[in-house]
């Protein structure tokens, strides 16, 4: 896990579950908009990823199943890399980089911002810390469950009533920094057919480089890994204020695959609706391929619950009780969910968490930002 510099005493951050959280800001930095807000939030910045059918082909036939096996979650860039902070540069702060302090311990970072201490059962387990015991016997029950209602309330439960949700839904691998890693996102209803969302982070590492080797496999481990093919990415969209600043309020990511077999990706597997500027609050159904325990990355799982505000004022982004672990990080949230179909609206993905409260997810807002990003990756 990654922590920045405590923005109030009380509530040191955790960035990563998801990604990059309010890196090197000062308090209420993010709650008002910097003077070229206005200016800056329908800019888009846009990377072209693999454009020719050879390019496609080299990032399918990179992702062999040993290295999908191998990939971490982008949550552990820091971690496994060079350490060298999202932000470092744009700040000019250098990030502390620490493991959250939920088993009585905590790492001690170095100078050069990578941290020391024993590991406990693995790089990943050790990072994330300990698991909560209903977590862990959440996790054993739905192994062994054959049908099971949906939840509207839960922290983090296996997705095993199939419908939409569980085709559109899949898992990213990309390479940053020379290293290999995942995310999750969702297919949503675009003019090309071809556009997947996600968090920013997924697709761009800050106002760093861009992600490399970037595919989307959907409805992973649903009768095979494999199943509904995987979809190199042609080109990648992100917002002004997250490429340049690492801005959470802004962690939002768009994809325009390639096709799969000739196919698009939601003539394979259909989509899910988008909308911007919806009423905030309300009741919100998560969704993602977690990768820590007690999660393994290979099943759907979603949290449920209602929105509310960023407590601490340090963002425009709402939260949901949600206990999902590094491996999520831009899986969909969506409202007005159907729990019969699967099919809902998304309007928010899953982007960090605070370390003094790892049972909530904060997700940055749809509004015009948004949408203009979704309009630019619709066309592309």
């Amino acid at each position: 896990m990654t922590l920045s510099t405590p923005l109030l005493a009380a509530a040191p951050l955790l960035a990563g579950l998801i990604g990059p959280a309010l890196l090197g800001a000062a308090p209420g930095q993010q709650q008002a908009d910097p003077p070229d807000h206005r200016a800056m939030r329908h800019q888009i910045v846009e990377h072209v990823a693999a454009r020719t059918s050879a390019e496609q082909r080299r990032v399918l036939d990179y992702w062999t199943p040993e290295r999908m096996a191998k990939a971490l979650p982008i949550d552990l860039l820091d971690s496994v890399t060079d350490g060298a902070g999202l932000l470092s540069g744009v700040t000019g702060r250098t990030e502390v980089r620490t493991a959250p302090d939920v088993s009585s311990r905590r790492l001690t970072p170095r100078g050069d911002g990578v941290t020391t201490g024993v590991p406990g059962d693995g790089l990943a387990a050790w990072l994330w810390g300990r698991t909560p015991r209903h977590q862990a016997a959440a996790a054993r029950r739905d192994e062994g469950a054959a049908v099971k209602r949906p939840e509207t309330t839960t922290v983090g439960s296996r997705w095993i009533t199939g419908g939409a949700v569980a085709r559109t839904t899949g898992r990213v691998f990309l390479t940053v920094r020379g290293a290999d890693f995942v995310c999750s996102a969702s297919t949503v209803r675009s003019a090309n057919r071809d556009v997947v969302v996600t968090a920013g982070h997924c697709v761009k590492d800050g106002a760093g480089g861009w992600a490399a080797n970037w595919t989307f496999v959907p409805a992973y481990g649903m009768g095979g890994a494999q199943r509904f093919g995987q979809y190199a990415a042609r080109r990648m969209f992100v917002a002004g204020p997250w490429s340049s600043r690492g801005d959470d309020n802004f962690d939002v990511g768009m994809v325009a695959l390639a096709t799969s077999g000739g196919r698009h990706v939601a003539d394979v597997v259909g989509t899910q609706e988008i909308a911007f500027n919806a009423a905030r609050g309300g009741q919100v159904f998560g969704f993602g391929y977690p990768a820590d325990p007690p999660y393994d990355g290979h099943h759907l799982v979603y949290c449920a619950g209602r929105l509310r505000a960023d407590p601490y004022g340090q963002s425009r982004d709402q939260g949901v009780g949600c206990e999902m672990t590094a491996g999520s990080s831009g899986g969909p949230w969506m409202t007005t969910f159907d729990l019969a179909t699967g099919k809902g609206t998304i309007t928010s993905v899953s982007s960090f968490k605070y370390s003094d409260d790892q049972r909530t997810m904060y997700g940055p807002y749809f509004g015009d930002a948004t949408k203009a990003l979704f309009d630019t990756a619709e066309h592309a």
